[in-house]
């Protein structure tokens, strides 16, 4: 089979420095990738190279069989690439419902289909009870349900996850969990930046390991765990 992602040689500079060196990895669909790795590592700038907010300066994006090397961040959303934000980016003066309804009407173009695709997405969820509440209103556990309800409405076969569990409790870490297998399982893969260990290790199929800009390990969680050069990225000598 042809993976869904292909990801090859990718590297990114900024006047210089080198933020992403010599990346690799395959995604297959549904499969839950965790990217995890110290701060500084990377992993945003990966995600912004995989979504079209960067351009990479060497190495290539091949998605769903297109070549998707540097195209702007609507075309890549289009092909089927959604993604969330580290810091959330809602719409604070639309209600919940709306906000996932621009998200909607990237393949609805009339606001009553929009509308059911968005309630569809806010269920899936589990914010279907705060449709019509102001996003201002949402707790910070809601608004990162939001911003994953947005980006599934515009039908992904992809979607990159930036640190969803940061900044929340055992209970919403391990719901937030449990949301991202139900979205592999439903066939849309996911690559989810993390932190919180406890939440991505028990879903991940696999682990992908950054440290300055360059991949040091990828593989199974079990495996990732007691890897010597993850032990040493994270914790030192």
């Amino acid at each position: 089979m042809t993976a869904l992602l292909t990801v090859d040689g990718l590297g990114k500079t900024f006047a210089g420095l080198v933020a992403n060196n010599n990346i690799s990895f395959d995604v297959d669909s549904g499969q839950i990738i965790g990217l995890i790795g110290p701060n500084g590592a990377g992993k945003t700038t990966l995600f912004n190279c995989l979504a079209g907010f960067c351009k990479p300066t060497t190495g290539s994006v091949h998605f769903d069989g297109h070549d998707i090397t540097g195209l702007a961040p609507d075309v890549v959303a289009h092909r089927g690439i959604a993604r969330t934000f580290q810091i959330v980016r809602i719409f604070h003066s639309m209600t919940t419902l709306e906000n996932v309804m621009v998200g909607a009407l990237m393949h609805h173009k009339r606001p009553s289909a929009a509308r059911r695709a968005a309630l569809e997405a806010l269920a899936f969820a589990g914010l279907a009870h705060r449709a019509q509440a102001p996003a201002s209103a949402l707790t910070v556990s809601e608004q990162k349900r939001l911003e994953v309800a947005r980006a599934l409405a515009i039908r992904p076969k992809l979607i990159l996850l930036d640190e969803i569990m940061a900044g929340l409790n055992q209970t919403e870490v391990h719901d937030a969990s449990q949301l991202v297998k139900r979205i592999g399982a439903s066939g849309v893969a996911c690559i989810i930046v993390e932190h919180v260990m406890e939440g991505i290790m028990p879903i991940a199929d696999r682990i992908l390991v950054l440290d300055y800009g360059e991949k040091i390990a990828d593989g199974s969680p079990a495996d990732i765990v007691s890897d010597p050069a993850v032990i040493h990225a994270y914790l030192g000598e």
